[in-house]
């Protein structure tokens, strides 16, 4: 099966001809290829995008919003078949894919109530001699480049609030999953986006492909969900035009357990917050730091339910962790394993990588591990909980917070008081209090340190999209 690019409306083949392979990683077969966009492709999506502009940020805002809506219905209406992509192309468990596609579609529904409730003000100078007028146009055309993790909803959180704003874009999906990307693309043209508003442009040349993009004189800004050594490099970039960033980047979430948490709700949600999506999340729970009264008890209550995770192909019934991306992923997640052992962690579970096709790596549980090991100052992205006991609480918040990501953290305890004492001690943006998923439209997604700029959700999301203007007059 091939895949064109979409741009203006249209889908297109590379202007070099070259396509790229994307391959099932529980199986490690081709199941598809996607044209590879070029530098040029990239400039040609610009000025469509450029073109597009500016009659969508003249429309009604109502007008952009009913349209926002569309795609939203339109989205769960081809659920099962986005669904089914995703487990293609990323692997994970259909139950997670299908709750991706609701998670992404809300984003459009979201954003469709905000874009009527962009607001303006007005004011008197103090000084009496005019009148202050602030309101908030379109940036222009915004650059995204989006993970391969989450093949819609990355995109979503993004676009929705990029339209509604009434901006136009360019998409560079990642090539291990641009198909689900290339379908939301033709799923906006039904919905009655404009043709060139949104294009969609796979690439193997990254570095080309950015370069271009970031030096047209349309693109006003960069948006970027990743890795954050890729996002230094982006917004080094980005810098030599000045340009407006948003940055999701990476995350090494504490996950805090008290002597008197609800132990069963605590592995509930240390599940939630690292198995969701295959372990696969900037989100996921990375570090278990654990008072030392229930550390053995919580490690082996979270062997047993690690235990019970079925690993396999997403497609397959039961199956609730699926592969990882790719070959380089596991060997990157044994590597840190690894290292963890020789430092003096215990394997409970697990901790060495499947045998057999397909990029797979067991549920495993780690105990006794030290704080120094390089598996607690790397993001794991993969299916390993840490468990590091703790005795002193302020020695254990250093210890949280001495890492350069402070994208999210989670705290278990009976003592709402303490709860809420501990997360904000938690240099992250954002905190679980006993829960194990934080992620809603509804929400700020975002986090201090290297681990991003801005805010994408919320009430905040549309305004990441929007340019200040202040209008001084008298009347």
């Amino acid at each position: 099966m091939r895949n064109a690019l979409l741009i203006n409306g249209t889908q297109r083949s590379g202007s070099e001809d070259g396509w790229i392979p994307v391959f099932d990683p529980a199986t490690e077969d081709q199941i598809a290829e996607v044209a590879d966009g070029t530098s040029k492709d990239a400039l040609a999506a610009c000025d469509a995008a450029q073109a597009a502009q500016v009659a969508w940020a003249k429309r009604p805002p109502r007008e952009r919003s009913e349209i926002l809506r569309t795609c939203w219905s339109l989205m769960l209406a081809n659920a099962e078949e986005l669904a089914a992509l995703i487990v293609r192309e990323h692997g994970k468990p259909l139950v997670d894919a299908r709750g991706e596609i609701s998670y992404a579609a809300e984003f459009f529904r979201w954003n469709a109530e905000e874009t009527v409730r962009i607001r303006g003000e007005i004011g008197v100078a103090p000084s009496g001699t005019n009148r202050i007028i602030v309101h908030h146009p379109p940036v222009g055309v915004v650059a995204m480049i989006t993970p391969w993790n989450f093949p819609a909803a990355m995109i979503t959180r993004k676009l929705a609030p990029a339209l509604g704003a009434g901006n136009g874009v360019v998409i560079k999906p990642p090539k291990e999953t641009p198909l689900t990307a290339l379908r939301i693309g033709e799923l906006l043209l039904e919905a009655g986006v404009p043709d060139g508003l949104v294009n969609v442009v796979p690439t193997s040349t990254s570095g080309a492909w950015f370069d271009a993009v970031v030096d047209h004189p349309a693109v006003r800004m960069v948006s970027f969900t990743g890795s954050t050594e890729v996002g230094r490099v982006l917004l080094r970039r980005a810098a030599d035009r000045v340009l407006k960033t948003v940055m999701e980047l990476g995350g090494n979430a504490p996950f805090i357990v008290f002597n008197d948490a609800d132990l069963d709700a605590a592995v509930q949600g240390a599940m939630i917050a690292k198995m969701r999506h295959s372990a696969e999340t900037c989100t996921a729970a990375n570090r278990f730091y654990v008072e030392h009264g229930v550390a053995d008890e919580f490690a082996e209550m979270l062997t047993a339910a690690m235990g019970a995770v079925k690993v396999g192909n997403g497609f397959d019934e039961g199956v609730t962790c699926g592969p990882m991306i790719n070959a380089g992923a596991v060997s990157d997640i044994d590597a840190l394993v690894r290292g963890a052992v020789d430092a003096g962690a215990e394997v409970r579970l697990g901790g060495s990588p499947s045998n057999g096709k397909g990029f797979f790596y067991p549920a495993t549980v780690l105990s006794n591990v030290r704080h120094d090991s390089p598996i607690a100052h790397a993001e794991i992205f993969g299916p390993v909980a840490p468990v590091i006991p703790f005795t002193d609480h302020d020695d254990m918040i250093r210890q949280a917070n001495d890492t350069e990501m402070g994208l999210t953290g989670y705290v278990y305890t009976r003592d709402l008081a303490k709860g809420l004492r501990t997360s904000e001690q938690i240099q992250a943006g954002m905190i679980g209090l006993n829960r194990g998923a934080v992620s809603d439209p509804a929400a700020p997604f975002g986090g201090m340190k290297q681990s991003g700029l801005g805010r994408e959700g919320s009430s905040e999301g549309i305004y990441e999209f929007c340019e200040t203007q202040y209008i001084a007059t008298d009347w």
